[in-house]
């Protein structure tokens, strides 16, 4: 600001840098606020940036006082580097009070991706996001102190827990995280462990996991061992290393001609990844550790793993909370395909049976509300005296949910009682595995990152964002009865490349019912053949199949297409994957 500025942020002004964290290097990491006169300035400020950040942090808010000069120093750059690029000035007035929203931001046309939206007059909205907006002013200068910065392993704070869903909202939370990782971690180990790992017997051991039911051949069990301190005077790993010691340990494939400089540590993370859960459907499980899902090859959660429940390994579970917490901190990733239900138990978030166990075994979910609310009738004529105390578990075992229960008969005025412990049992059937999990997790990241951060989000820093993008669809997708040239097909990819990632990943599950690539595309023609504006896609998930009308513009076609994906995909959209 010019000499003679007051800087007063009492109420809506605040000093703020706008950064880009795509300038690698140049990205600043700490920054400075000092105000005064002449030589004699004082600090005012001193705030960490987020190294992921793209757009505003505020760097000095809450004065009171007159300082003639405001400096702003660039204390650190990202990764050690030495340099900031300036690319440009912009002053604003603080007189005005533009929250950036109007009315017509919520006109129902504007709202096609938020369907529970569109009913509601957009006064009624505009409205309560301007509440929404102002709360958050109040909760961001609170926060902080919600957070305790004296000690981030103590507790859980649950007060946060009830106002997650503004978290995503706050210009705080992201340097609240930022400095709970920060004021946790450690220095780097003196000497990086090296590993000899030997693919070939892995891959074999994958082939025909049942000739080694210990799975010593696994690439996960070979660095496990490999990772054991050869004697009492060394430390075992911390994995609480600064988030710019980017290689945990290094790998030396037997027979393999590699020297690792990061390549073969990523490759023994993604190898340890596919041995955990297994991208394809059809081969067996190398490890003991997860099993699949009761949906496997249904719609709501084709790819998904839970826990074993009568895997009792439970060093190993801690170890892999180890690994998702040093992912978490760091740019590696550990791709682990686990249901809302299984993250929401790691972050200390509530589950629920009709939100989160349809990802598991939405069919059970389905017969248990049918029970329920079945006549005496039709109870007596379907199950007769065959349905007794017991549940099918994730492992494949019968759990009796009362002392004897496969010996008793459920009776018709007993069924809703059967159906509630059928559900405690299933959703505490990982209980153990889980909290083993939880225990290494928390090993590595405090408490308080894990309360700040939804299920979501903490999914996304350990596993990674499934890029779904425009060219990897095209590798994919073939046509029938359609030329490459054709005008709708040139529409529909026009279409694609103006989606987000987020809408591209409902058009694949629209189309094949899967969320994650790969998966075949296959392009027909619409059966009318003539050209409308009102007719929708259809698809058929089986087939991975998408009839596509013959739309007049790129325009029509985009929004048919982005309405069938959010609108037309039967299943509840409170149901994990897709749970806002």
């Amino acid at each position: 600001p010019k000499k003679g500025t007051c800087i007063r942020t009492s109420g809506e002004d605040k000093l703020i840098l706008t950064v880009d964290a795509t300038d690698d290097n140049y990205m600043p990491k700490r920054v400075t606020v000092y105000g005064g006169e002449g030589d004699n300035l004082k600090k005012l400020s001193d705030v960490t940036i987020d190294d992921n950040l793209i757009g505003e942090v505020c760097v000095l808010e809450d004065m009171i006082s007159h300082y003639p000069v405001i400096e702003v120093r660039i204390e650190e750059c990202r990764d050690e580097g030495i340099d900031v690029r300036i690319r440009g000035l912009k002053i604003k007035s603080s007189c005005e009070r533009d929250l950036g929203l109007n009315a017509d931001v919520f006109q129902s046309n504007n709202l096609v991706r938020y369907p529970r939206l569109q009913g509601t007059a957009p006064e009624v909205l505009y409205r309560r996001a301007l509440v929404i907006q102002r709360f958050m002013i109040l909760l961001d200068s609170v926060l902080p102190h919600l957070v305790p910065a004296w000690d981030y392993s103590l507790g859980t704070f649950n007060h946060i827990k009830s106002i997650k869903q503004f978290l995503m909202l706050s210009k705080r939370r992201s340097p609240l995280i930022t400095q709970c990782l920060k004021d946790s971690e450690t220095s780097k180990p003196n000497v990086m462990p090296r590993l000899y790992i030997n693919r070939r017997l892995a891959m074999e051991h994958r082939d025909n996991p049942s000739l080694d039911p210990g799975c010593k051949n696994a690439v996960f069990n070979q660095v496990y061992e490999g990772l054991k301190p050869s004697d009492k005077f060394e430390k075992t790993l911390d994995y609480r290393w600064p988030a710019r010691y980017d290689q945990w340990w290094e790998c030396k494939f037997i027979a393999e001609g590699i020297i690792d400089q990061g390549g073969g540590f990523r490759d023994s993370l993604a190898d340890m990844s596919e041995e955990l859960c297994p991208s394809s459907a059809d081969c067996p499980l190398p490890l003991p550790f997860f099993t699949r899902t009761s949906n496997e090859g249904a719609l709501e959660a084709r790819d998904y793993y839970v826990p074993n429940p009568s895997c009792k390994e439970f060093q190993k579970y801690e170890w892999i909370g180890q690994l998702m917490g040093a992912a978490l901190r760091g740019k590696d990733f550990l791709v682990l395909a686990l249901p809302g239900l299984v993250w929401k138990q790691l972050t200390g978030e509530t589950v629920s049976w009709t939100k989160d166990f349809p990802a598991v075994d939405s069919d059970l979910v389905n017969l248990l509300e049918a029970i329920e609310s079945m006549d005496q009738e039709t109870f007596e004529f379907r199950f007769g005296e065959e349905l007794v105390y017991t549940t099918l578990l994730s492992d494949g075992t019968m759990g009796e949910l009362i002392p004897g229960g496969s010996n008793v008969a459920v009776r018709y005025e007993d069924r809703c009682e059967f159906s509630r412990l059928v559900q405690k049992a299933r959703l505490e059937e990982s209980k153990q595995q889980i909290a083993a999990m939880q225990a290494g997790l928390l090993k590595v990241v405090p408490q308080a990152v894990l309360d700040l951060l939804t299920w979501q989000e903490v999914e996304k820093k350990v596993c990674g964002d499934p890029e779904i993008s425009v060219e990897a669809l095209k590798r994919l997708t073939r046509y029938e009865d359609l030329e490459q040239s054709d005008l709708r097909v040139q529409y529909l990819w026009e279409a694609l490349n103006n989606f987000t990632n987020a809408d591209r990943s409902r058009f694949l599950r629209f189309v094949t019912g899967r969320s994650r690539l790969p998966a075949p595309i296959y392009v027909f023609p619409d059966k009318q053949g003539s050209e409308t504006s009102d007719a929708l896609p259809q698809s058929s998930t089986c087939s991975s199949t998408l009839y596509l009308p013959n739309y007049p513009s790129a325009k029509i076609c985009e929004e048919k297409l982005r309405y069938a994906a959010y609108n037309c995909v039967a299943i509840d959209t409170d149901m994990s994957p897709w749970e806002e």
